[in-house]
C-alpha cells in the first residue's frame, strides 16, 4: 500500500471477459510419464476447439476413441495424480497412474446434472511409449484414460452454466422447466456458441428423467440445419433458426408450440436479448411462423399478473392473515379472507392456490383437511381427507397447491401412509401410487411444483435424517377415473443431512433450509437437478421452521425463525423481523 502521494482518478479499463480462461499447453520433446498425465488433467479444462490440444497427449488409437462431451465427472477439487503402479509383468509395457478424488455429480451425455456423494472417485491414467514422428525415437503418451471430462468443481462451474430448457407438460398447454449444462463459450466439440447449443439441447429432447412427463413439440429428428454454429439475433432483436427438413410440413398451432419452448429457453440466457424467434425451413430457408416474447407466456405454469405475489401466514388463534407487502398492510389483514380469516376452524397449516381464490387448511389437530374461498365468507365445507393417526405429528402434512388447480396432502400415519391428490380442490380424493412410501421413510412435508409435474418431498429416515428429493409426477386415466403415481425419486441434496424446510422458488430452483454433517443450519438456493454455487447461499439465520419463496424476484423470500417470529429477506439486504406479524407457518401462494 502506498503511504505518500496525491489520489487520483483512474478511468476503467473495458473489463471484457471477466471469466478465467486455461489454455492448453502442447506437451514438450521428451516429457516424462508424469509431465504427460500431469499435462493432460490441465489441458481438460480449457476451451480449446475440439480439445486438440488435449488429444495431443494421447496416442493416435486413444486420440480417435475418446469422447469428452460423454461425459463429465465432477470433483470437489482438481483430481489428485498418484505415483505410478509398478507393473506387476516386467514385460508390460507402460506405466499406469492412479488419479483419485471425492466425486460431487455426474453430468451425462444429454447435459444432465446428478450429484452423488460425494463418494470416492478413483481410476487411472495408463501412459506408453510410442515411435516419434520422425521416427528417431519414442515418447510417452496416453492409451488408456476415464471416460469423457474430470473436473474439478470450480473448473465445472467457470466452464459451464445452467440453462433451463422447456417442454410441454404431457397432454397440457404449459411448459415444465428442465435445466441443462452448456458451455459458457464456444462448446470444444461442437464449435456452437452458447445460444446455439441452447437450441441443439432444447432439440434434442429433455432429459431422461424428465422425458416420460413431458412432451415436445418439434417433431421426431429435429435438428437445427447442418453447419449451423452460431446464431445472433437481428437489430430488432429477432433470432432466426434454420431447421432442418424434419419440421417442413408443421401446422401453425404446433409452430407456435415450438417457438413458445424456444422463447423461453432463450430468455434463461442473460448473454443475449431475444424479443422474437422466427423459424424456418430446411428444404428453402422459407418461415414456418413466427413469435413473440409476449405470446410465449401464454403458455408459462404461471401467469404473470403484473404485481408482486402476496404471503400469507396462520396467526397465534389459527387464523388465516396475510403478510404486509413492503410498507403498506395488505387491504385483507382486517381478518376477512373467508371463513379460515375468521377463524371457523383455527389452522395448523395452510396453503392458498394460486389464483389467490381458495384457501386449503389444516386444522389444530391435524386431522382435517378443508378448503374454503378467500374472497367471501361463507360455511366451512366438509372435510376434504381425513387421518385416523394417533398422534398428532403422524396426521395430516401441509397441504400443497399445483398451477393446474390440484391440491396435495399426505398422511402421515404410520400404520397406513398415504398420498393424496384432489383433484380442482374440490373432486373426489385420488390416492397416489407411491411405492416408495412402503421403504420405511416417513413422508414428512411436500411441496408441488407450479407445473404439477414435479413434487419436492421430505423424507425422514428411520435414523432421524431427513433427505430432500425430487418426484416426477405422472398422470393416466382421463379425468374421470385418473390414476396419478409419483416416482423416480432423486435427491437434491445429498450432503445436507438434516433438511428442515423446502419451498420452490422458481421454475428450477428450491429455496432450502437444512445442515451438512457437524455444519450449522444453511438457508440455500439449490437447483432441482441439486447443482449450488457459492453464490447461491443466502444470509444465516437460526431456529428456521418453515420457508417460503415467491414464484420470481419481486417478493421477498419469508420465513418462521421460531424466536424471531416471522422474518422477510429483500434481495441486497439481511433479514429482517415483520414487527406487526405474529404467527407461523408462512406460505406463496402453490
Amino acid at each position: 500500500m502506498p503511504d505518500s502521494g496525491d489520489v487520483r482518478p483512474v478511468k476503467a479499463s473495458n473489463p471484457g471477459d471477466s471469466q478465467v480462461r486455461v489454455y492448453a499447453v502442447q506437451p514438450r520433446e521428451n516429457a516424462d510419464p508424469v509431465e504427460i498425465v500431469d499435462g493432460f488433467l490441465e489441458a481438460m479444462t480449457s476451451d480449446d476447439p475440439g480439445f486438440a490440444t488435449a488429444r495431443t497427449y494421447l496416442t493416435e488409437q486413444a486420440a480417435r476413441a475418446w469422447k469428452p462431451e460423454q461425459r463429465i465427472t465432477v470433483l470437489t477439487t482438481a483430481p489428485d495424480r498418484g505415483q505410478a503402479d509398478r507393473p506387476t509383468d516386467p514385460e508390460t509395457p507402460g506405466r499406469s497412474y492412479p488419479i483419485e478424488g471425492r466425486q460431487i455429480a455426474t453430468v451425462d451425455g444429454r447435459h444432465a446434472y446428478k450429484p452423488v456423494g460425494p463418494v470416492d472417485f478413483r481410476d487411472s491414467i495408463h501412459v506408453v511409449q510410442q515411435p516419434t514422428a520422425d521416427g528417431k525415437g519414442s515418447e510417452w503418451r496416453i492409451d488408456r484414460l476415464p471416460p469423457g471430462l474430470v473436473l474439478s468443481e470450480a473448473d465445472f462451474q467457470r466452464n459451464y452454466r445452467s440453462v433451463d430448457t422447456y417442454y410441454f407438460a404431457s397432454g397440457e398447454d404449459w411448459l415444465v422447466a428442465d435445466p441443462v449444462y452448456i458451455r459458457q463459450r464456444q462448446d470444444p466439440a461442437t464449435r456452437m456458441d452458447p445460444v446455439t447449443q441452447t437450441v441443439k439441447a432444447l432439440l434434442s429432447g429433455p432429459t431422461n428423467w424428465l422425458e416420460p412427463a413431458v412432451d415436445s413439440s418439434f417433431p421426431s429428428g429435429t435438428a437445427l440445419k447442418d453447419g449451423i454454429t452460431t446464431l445472433s439475433t437481428d437489430d430488432q432483436s429477432t433470432l432466426k433458426v434454420p431447421l432442418n427438413s424434419k419440421a417442413d410440413h408443421v401446422g401453425g398451432a404446433v409452430c407456435r408450440r415450438m417457438a413458445a419452448q424456444l422463447l423461453l429457453t432463450l430468455g434463461d440466457l442473460t448473454s443475449v436479448r431475444v424479443e422474437q424467434v422466427e423459424l424456418q425451413r430446411g428444404s428453402d430457408g422459407g418461415r414456418l411462423c413466427s413469435m413473440g416474447k409476449q405470446a410465449a407466456l401464454e403458455f408459462a405454469p404461471v401467469r404473470d399478473s403484473g404485481r408482486a405475489e402476496n404471503p400469507f401466514y396462520v396467526d397465534e388463534t389459527g387464523k388465516l392473515m396475510a403478510v404486509p407487502v413492503g410498507d403498506k398492510a395488505n387491504e385483507e389483514q382486517d381478518g376477512t379472507l373467508g371463513p379460515f380469516g375468521r377463524g371457523a376452524m383455527p389452522l395448523r397449516s395452510v396453503a392458498v392456490d394460486r389464483d389467490e381464490r381458495r384457501a386449503a387448511g389444516v386444522g389444530k389437530d391435524g386431522h382435517e383437511l378443508r378448503v374454503a374461498s378467500i374472497l367471501s365468507d361463507h360455511e366451512l365445507r366438509p372435510a376434504l381427507v381425513r387421518s385416523n393417526a394417533v398422534r398428532p405429528e403422524d396426521r395430516l402434512s401441509a397441504p400443497s397447491w399445483d398451477g393446474r388447480g390440484d391440491l396435495w396432502v399426505a398422511d402421515r400415519d404410520p400404520v397406513r401412509p398415504r398420498l393424496w391428490m384432489i383433484p380442482d380442490g374440490e373432486g373426489e380424493p385420488v390416492e397416489v401410487r407411491a411405492p416408495w412410501l412402503a421403504d420405511g421413510d416417513r413422508l414428512e412435508s411436500l411441496r408441488v411444483s407450479a407445473d404439477g409435474v414435479r413434487i419436492a418431498l421430505l423424507l425422514k429416515a428411520e435414523d432421524g435424517g431427513t433427505t430432500l428429493k425430487i418426484g416426477r409426477v405422472e398422470r393416466d386415466g382421463g379425468e374421470s377415473r385418473p390414476v396419478v403415481s409419483v416416482d423416480a425419486l432423486l435427491p437434491v441434496a445429498p450432503h445436507m443431512e438434516a433438511v428442515t424446510a423446502v419451498s420452490w422458488a422458481g421454475p428450477s430452483r428450491l429455496v432450502v433450509v437444512g445442515k451438512e454433517a457437524g455444519g450449522v443450519q444453511q438457508v440455500r438456493y439449490i437447483q432441482t437437478d441439486g447443482a449450488t454455487s457459492a453464490s447461491s447461499l443466502l444470509p444465516g439465520l437460526n431456529g428456521v421452521t418453515a420457508v417460503a419463496a415467491p414464484h420470481d424476484d419481486r417478493a421477498p423470500v419469508v420465513a418462521d425463525s421460531g424466536n424471531d417470529g416471522i422474518v422477510r429477506l429483500v434481495p441486497g439486504a439481511n433479514w429482517q423481523r415483520l414487527a406487526d406479524v405474529s404467527g407461523s407457518a408462512p406460505v406463496y401462494p402453490g
